[in-house]
């Protein structure tokens, strides 16, 4: 369904429209969260498709590693805080492969990660005329088959069997060579953002510091907010420039317990992971980075300060971890009607529900069902106000009165619906001023 932003009420197809808009101020539940996504260069795995990895999978086969190998590090660190991580695999690599007579083995799918299997053929222990065929992963035996003809071998979930005639395997044993990951170019990760589109998710991540790359994901985030109506966020390094709510820059990484270094660029995976975690009614400022002890580089305090209001997300060491100094995004061009509310995670992350949940709302129970008369209007007013107050009872909204804060009424067109809010979100409380006097 069609959703974005609108200027006039000349919208052509069904959906819903929506402008944010402050109430002229100073510059100064909702549905499940939790998904975010990323494309990496990797080992293993199937090239050129969104993978569906929840927190608790075994990935072994589908990325080649357990996910406790180093490989895996950004995998680990987003499955810290992400409920679900929609990978897609950047390179395809090339195929290792081995030859045992005239059996040829060749790994399912490319990657340095081929090399480390091995076939061996071995005679069956209890029929002369049968054959084991073994595939092993760095020694450990992954899948036997017990064959007369090799023929008769059947592809696994690691390596894919091709034979020479009708002929019996030849007992030997070969190691896969030749795999490689190939690199990874810029239209790689044109790819990976046409086919997560189609997606839902609350986050991206960009584990990258190449300048062109900042700037396609930005716009293709201003475009999925702006014009699709689909409320994302990406996590960038060193990109304030950006100056928008929907893209949030991390200034420098953190140190983890076993001395692991993660610099601005791997950062962005947690940030990415902890924000989509993040409920309406959550920040993460002051929240620690899972298992880290320190940032990668200090900064000072006017440094510090001055990164905040460039819009930037900085870590600093607090007593033997490391913390989210403030929850902001790269928002800084500040009007009277968008004010400085806007920069802030918390507040995004309540607007950004309401938008996704009422556009589900709609095309789930309205949408081409209910008419659009005085009956159906108070039907949907009463389903947006009951919505709201759930917000106001979980504190991602306050101060909310139903009688005066949504409105909906008949819209330009027989089909179409005006509606009307004014929320106030909940920020959390990040400064104290307080003022003591002594007797």
């Amino acid at each position: 369904m069609a959703g974005g932003t609108w200027t006039t009420q000349n919208k052509v197809r069904p959906g819903v429209y929506i402008n944010f808009e402050g109430e002229g101020k100073p510059a100064g539940t909702a549905g499940d969260r939790g998904i975010m996504t990323m494309a990496l260069p990797l080992g293993w795995g199937e090239a050129k498709k969104v993978l569906t990895i929840n927190a608790g999978d075994d990935v072994k086969t589908m990325l080649g590693y357990d996910i406790t190998a180093p490989q895996l590090l950004l995998v680990r660190e987003a499955l810290k805080r992400a409920k679900t991580v929609l990978l897609y695999r950047l390179n395809a690599g090339t195929k290792a492969e081995a030859k045992v007579g005239a059996l040829t083995v060749t790994a399912k799918h490319g990657g340095v990660r081929g090399n480390d299997l091995s076939v061996v053929v071995q005679a069956n222990i209890d029929d002369s005329k049968k054959f084991d065929v073994k595939t092993l992963l760095a020694g450990q035996v992954l899948d036997i088959q017990t064959v007369v003809d090799i023929n008769e071998l059947k592809a696994n979930d690691w390596v894919e069997f091709y034979g020479k005639g009708d002929s019996s395997p030849t007992t030997a044993g070969a190691s896969l060579t030749s795999g490689a990951d190939g690199t990874v170019t810029n239209q790689d990760h044109t790819d990976y953002l046409a086919a997560i589109e189609v997606f839902d998710f609350q986050t991206m991540a960009l584990a990258s510091g190449d300048a062109t790359l900042k700037s396609v994901y930005t716009a293709f985030v201003k475009r999925l907010r702006d014009t699709e109506g689909k409320k994302v966020q990406a996590v960038l390094e060193n990109y304030p420039a950006a100056d928008f709510e929907g893209i949030i820059s991390v200034k420098n990484g953190v140190v983890l317990t076993d001395g692991t270094v993660l610099d601005a660029v791997k950062a962005t995976v947690w940030v990415a992971a902890a924000t989509a975690g993040a409920q309406v009614n959550q920040s993460l400022t002051y929240q620690a980075y899972d298992d880290a002890v320190d940032a990668d580089i200090r900064y000072t305090n006017s440094q510090i300060e001055s990164a905040l209001r460039g819009g930037e997300v900085v870590f600093v060491q607090n007593k033997g971890r490391a913390i989210v100094e403030q929850d902001l995004n790269t928002f800084k061009s500040f009007l009277p009607t968008k004010g400085k509310a806007f920069s802030k995670n918390r507040v995004i992350r309540a607007l950004d529900g309401i938008a996704n949940d009422i556009k589900r709302i709609f095309e789930t129970f309205y949408i081409g069902k209910v008419n659009n008369d005085h009956d159906g209007r108070n039907l949907l007013w009463n389903e947006v106000v009951t919505y709201l107050r759930t917000l106001q009872a979980n504190a991602a909204i306050q101060n909310f009165n139903s009688q005066t804060d949504v409105k909906v009424i008949q819209g330009q067109d027989v089909d179409s619906v005006y509606v009307e809010l004014h929320i106030q979100p909940v920020d959390s409380i990040e400064k104290i001023y307080m003022k003591v006097t002594v007797k």
